[in-house]
Formats: structure tokens, C-alpha cells, sequence
């Protein structure tokens, strides 16, 4: 992409409008019109001149498209921190943040609304409708042996009593009260003890800063409304040192997991995975990729630190 590609794909104002809101996040035409107030011919006609001067990319996970920040124009990636500053200065600016919130806030919403109707069955359907192969051993042999295991998504609380078994102290975080309710039934059925469980959002996690040494997302990730805001908040609450331990499915096609599991991502790509972490201030960063059996998606296991 040229210099001259670039400064034309940036000369409009609703342009520069769809570059500064998905500088916040991953977007479909779908929400990009409700954010903007814009027709959806006119949101499209004006993503192709961004994705083709290479400003922008698409990412088509099943039916839908999602639109981000691009990295392929060097001339972009040069002036971009420049660029995100004066950004500020457009008159749109607080009415597109706003609506940014409110579609990410929606994305939240539907998907606690689903954990709460279905935390008493959620084990069953997960296992039936998107089966996995085996993968929580390896993801347990890389817990540490002593200090603060933070997990996340802790949902039916399945993982916990083996967490507890390796840590000095567990703590589980979920945004669905019904999950941590099952959670705690599962804990006094077990007569496992010593687990802390608080009610809470992935992006908005009920911990200080660099209080934990360990944090296990174990298979939440795809659920969440902005995976990277999710990785800097883990970023954020651990201690030096620490080790982020992510289990999640690879790229998959299963369009129903959407519907049926509240699914808002189908997977990730390892790259996409690692660009995110990096942008997070992880350093250290090792992905292992399980293949499942046939009918099964292959998992990929993330250690970052």
C-alpha cells in the first residue's frame, strides 16, 4: 500500500470516524452502522477504502465479518500514535464512544442472560454440542505450586478443586450469579473449601493491581465482547512475574455454537492471540496447539508471562 493509497483512505470524515471506533475493538457492518447512524451501504462502501489501502482488516468467522485496525500499512503504523491524539478533536467523538459502550455493553448483557438460564445444564450442553479433546491435564501441570491462582469465567466451578489443589489460594470470577451459584453447590457438595468466589466482569476484574500470581482462562475467551481489553485486565492484576495460563478453541466453523452457547467469537487464530498478548505487555509467550479426535475442535493452550 503507498503513501498516496493511505492519505485517501483517511481523507473523509466518516472515515477517520470508522478508523477511531474500531481502534476500540472488532466490529461487524452490523454494529459499525448502529455506532455511526449510517446506512449500511455507506459503512461498507467506506470499509473497502480502508481495507484496501490496508488501514483496516477483516476477519470472516463463519456468517459474519469483523472489522479491525489493520497492521499491513507500514506509512499508517507510523503515524498512528500521532494520529489516535488528535482523533480526539472530532466533533463526533463523545457520541461514537458512547455508542461504542452501549454495543459492547449488549455483547456483555446477552451473554450473562444466557450463562444465567443455563448454568444448571451448561456442563452437559458445552460438552455435547462443542466437544473438545482432553486438555485440563496439561493446562494443570502449568499451574504453580504455591501463591494467588485467579480464575476466570469460573462458571459451574469445575476446575476449582484441582486449582486449590495446587495453589495457596484460589479465587473465581464470574459475571453470573446463577454460574457462581452452581459454582458454591458444587464446592459444598465436594466439601472442598478454601475457594473464594466473587461476582464480577472479565474486563472489570474485583482485584488490585499485580495481586495474583497465576490467572487460568479456561475456555472464556470466545465469549468475551473484546478479547484484548480482556488481556489487559489480566495484565493489569498480576503481580511481577506472573503467568497468564489460556485454554481456548482454535478457529473453528461451527456457526450454531453462536446461538447455542452464546459463543461470540468461533476461536482464535494463534497469531491473533499472540498480537494481543504482546499489546498487553506479555513478554514471554508460548501457544500449544491440541488436536482433537474427529468431530472434536482442536484447543489451543497459552502460556504468557
Amino acid at each position: 500500500m503507498n503513501l498516496l493509497d493511505t492519505l485517501k483512505a483517511l481523507a473523509d470524515p466518516s472515515r477517520l470516524r470508522l478508523v477511531a471506533v474500531l481502534l476500540h475493538g472488532e466490529f461487524t457492518v452490523q454494529e459499525l452502522t448502529r455506532i455511526l447512524a449510517m446506512g449500511q451501504s455507506r459503512i461498507s462502501r467506506h470499509l473497502k477504502i480502508l481495507t484496501e489501502a490496508g488501514v483496516l482488516t477483516v476477519k470472516h468467522q463463519g456468517t459474519w465479518s469483523y472489522y479491525r485496525v489493520g497492521e499491513s500499512s507500514r506509512f499508517f503504523n507510523a503515524i498512528r500514535p500521532a494520529f489516535e491524539v488528535e482523533l480526539n478533536g472530532l466533533p463526533e467523538r463523545g457520541r461514537d464512544l458512547s455508542a461504542v459502550a452501549e454495543v459492547l455493553e449488549d455483547r456483555r448483557r446477552r451473554s450473562q442472560e444466557f450463562f444465567d438460564r443455563h448454568a444448571r445444564q451448561w456442563d452437559d450442553l458445552a460438552g455435547t454440542l462443542l466437544p473438545v479433546p482432553e486438555y485440563r491435564r496439561h493446562l494443570l501441570e502449568l499451574v504453580p505450586d504455591d501463591g494467588t491462582v485467579l480464575e476466570i469465567g469460573t462458571g459451574t466451578g469445575g476446575l476449582l478443586p484441582e486449582l486449590a489443589a495446587r495453589a495457596a489460594r484460589v479465587i473465581g470470577v464470574d459475571h453470573s450469579p446463577a454460574m457462581l451459584e452452581e459454582a458454591r453447590r458444587r464446592l459444598a457438595h465436594d466439601g472442598t473449601g478454601g475457594i473464594e468466589l466473587r461476582l464480577g466482569e472479565m474486563t472489570h476484574l474485583p482485584l488490585s493491581d499485580a495481586s495474583v500470581g497465576c490467572v487460568v482462562a479456561n475456555m472464556v475467551l470466545h465469549h468475551a465482547a473484546n478479547p484484548a481489553a480482556v488481556l489487559a485486565e489480566i495484565r493489569r492484576v498480576l503481580a511481577p512475574g506472573g503467568v497468564l495460563l489460556l485454554a481456548d478453541l482454535a478457529r473453528h466453523e461451527r456457526e450454531a455454537a453462536r446461538e447455542q452457547l452464546a459463543d461470540q467469537w468461533l476461536g482464535f487464530e494463534e497469531a491473533e492471540l499472540g498480537s494481543w498478548l504482546t499489546q498487553s505487555g506479555f513478554a514471554h509467550i508460548r501457544c500449544e496447539r491440541i488436536e482433537g479426535a474427529p468431530g472434536q475442535e482442536a484447543v489451543l493452550l497459552v502460556r504468557a508471562s
